[in-house]
């Protein structure tokens, strides 16, 4: 695609405390930012929470929560909570879903012997429920008896699904209205991906098989200790220095990432500070007011 149709974002993990969630929202917002991701990693922050709060404080921009992990909920519950705002903030929510990490589904009590299993399971019931439908089912998993909700949203907001191995983004990419990559690909396993979406989706019938929604996110660090920084980072998310991974320079730098990751059909560059980033206000002024502007000149 091209890099002027990319959608820029920010994402705010949750090594940021909850309360400078709105400060930085707002900023995001005045600076013309495309997206704000938040994340609910257990046991940290609450995604839904985290995303109705972000969106209640701007204008214009779209948040998305990458991911909710379904072990954690009920179907139901979660369809509730996507309706009710999807209605309250219409065409500017993104919910995201997936089976969590596992380790922590363990810590949570709520680990299964089949996590794609009941990703799938929660998955077509959630959009089921989401269209509007009265679901019954008696899944592995998944068990709903005449469940309907009062207030569906009038459009269906998109339902992101998200997973690092084959068979999860294959998964996601037949089930889902888009696909959340992971934070530490080279730029071949992105490549790779988003080849991958496109054939599984093709493989499902799915309408958007030409065309899918593939949001990536990549590791940003600047300043002048930037690489230093960057091979620091890596390992909490088991990669390595080395392979290309991450963008440790300036907003050239940046765009250029960027750049490349619309050529490999991305369709949404998410940018992740590091855990240390000591000037989360500077990063995302630097997207919104040098980044942006270059994209949208194209390539």
């Amino acid at each position: 695609m091209a890099a002027s149709s990319l959608r820029l974002g920010i994402h705010i993990p949750p090594t940021i405390p909850p309360e400078r969630l709105r400060e930085l929202a707002q900023l995001a917002d005045r600076v013309g930012l495309d997206d704000l991701w938040v994340w609910e990693d257990s046991f940290k922050q609450s995604g839904i929470a985290s995303a109705t709060a972000a969106l209640a404080w701007t204008d214009q921009l779209r948040v998305g929560i990458t991911l909710l992990p379904v072990p954690l909920r009920n179907p139901a519950l979660t369809a509730m909570e996507i309706a009710t705002i999807a209605r309250m903030f219409p065409g500017r929510f993104v919910a995201g879903i997936g089976h969590g990490v596992q380790a922590w589904m363990g810590q949570a009590g709520v680990r299964v012997s089949s996590p794609l299993t009941l990703l799938r399971e929660q998955a077509t019931a959630i959009r089921r429920l989401l269209q509007g439908e009265t679901v019954t089912v008696d899944g592995r998993y998944v068990h709903l008896d005449r469940v309907r909700l009062t207030w569906p949203p009038p459009v269906m907001p998109p339902l992101m699904v998200g997973g690092a191995g084959p068979k999860a983004v294959a998964l996601a990419a037949e089930l889902g209205d888009g696909n959340l990559l992971v934070n530490a690909l080279t730029d071949e396993e992105v490549r790779a991906v988003g080849e991958a979406v496109r054939s599984a989706k093709s493989k499902a019938g799915r309408p958007d098989a030409d065309d899918p929604q593939i949001i990536g996110c990549e590791i940003v660090v600047t300043g002048p200790d930037a690489q230093r920084r960057l091979d620091a980072e890596l390992p909490l998310w088991d990669a390595s220095p080395g392979r290309g991974i991450g963008v440790a320079g300036d907003a050239a730098d940046i765009v250029e990432s960027a750049r490349r990751y619309a050529s490999f059909g991305i369709t949404g560059y998410g940018v992740q500070p590091t855990a240390d980033e000591p000037d989360l206000e500077g990063l995302i002024t630097l997207l919104g007011r040098e980044v942006k502007p270059e994209l949208a000149k194209g390539v």
